[in-house]
């Protein structure tokens, strides 16, 4: 998946490899980056919001006085870069404007990328196997996408084969969830028992039984 011009301003491609990358910050970063929190602290101050797509035009037709084109590029290239936004995308916090009104969902794969920059970025810190909490969190997104797998897939196009691995791991975990949470469902249901019996008969926690059945009846549509 490669954003709009436009829109790699606001959401560079979390999956473009970090050698590529120019450095971080230019010398003249740093006082837009001032400047920006000191107009918007409740987009760029404790916590950083998504931002809408095409507020990098917004911000140079509302404050020329303030911003350069090339420079307000480079600040929102490191702003939308840095853990903290990422991690923001990768909660599928909406978009805000100016304002700070929530004007538009994250795109999933916007989420995505993001999760997996963030996971590179863990993984390259730690001998830890990081894979499987990355996994279940994007296992979560998928789910809150509301998409079926292969339009999942067809939305997160990428040239990475350890990405497009990591994607398909997911999937697979996914789906072996799903089996379980089935074979759960059916025992319920041929058991009789109501799902406090059920639990205390097996020993289960009622509130993963009702959980599971929540969640296949979500899912109960094929995919």
């Amino acid at each position: 998946m490669t954003p709009s011009s436009s829109e790699a301003t606001i959401l560079p491609e979390a999956s473009a490899p970090a050698a590529a990358r120019k450095p971080a910050r230019a010398p003249s970063v740093q006082p837009v980056l001032e400047k920006l929190f000191e107009l918007y602290p409740h987009l760029f101050g404790a916590e950083f919001l998504p931002l809408k797509l095409g507020i990098f035009q917004e911000l140079l037709a509302t404050h020329p006085e303030h911003f350069k084109r090339d420079a307000l590029k480079a600040a929102l290239g490191v702003h939308t870069r840095s853990t903290r936004y990422l991690q923001s995308v990768a909660a599928g916090k909406p978009r805000r404007d100016l304002a700070g009104a929530a004007v538009e969902p994250v795109a999933p794969e916007h989420v995505c990328l993001a999760l997996l920059e963030l996971f590179r970025r863990k993984q390259g810190r730690t001998p830890e196997d990081l894979r499987p909490k990355f996994r279940a969190q994007l296992v979560r997104a998928f789910e809150a996408s509301g998409l079926t797998p292969q339009d999942y897939r067809a939305k997160f196009q990428t040239s990475d084969a350890r990405a497009n691995a990591l994607l398909e791991e997911a999937f697979a975990e996914y789906d072996q969830q799903r089996a379980r949470q089935e074979a759960l469902c059916r025992a319920l249901e041929n058991s009789g028992k109501t799902p406090a019996e059920f639990a205390e008969m097996y020993g289960l926690d009622v509130r993963d039984v009702v959980a599971a059945l929540e969640r296949q009846r979500a899912t109960a549509a094929p995919l």
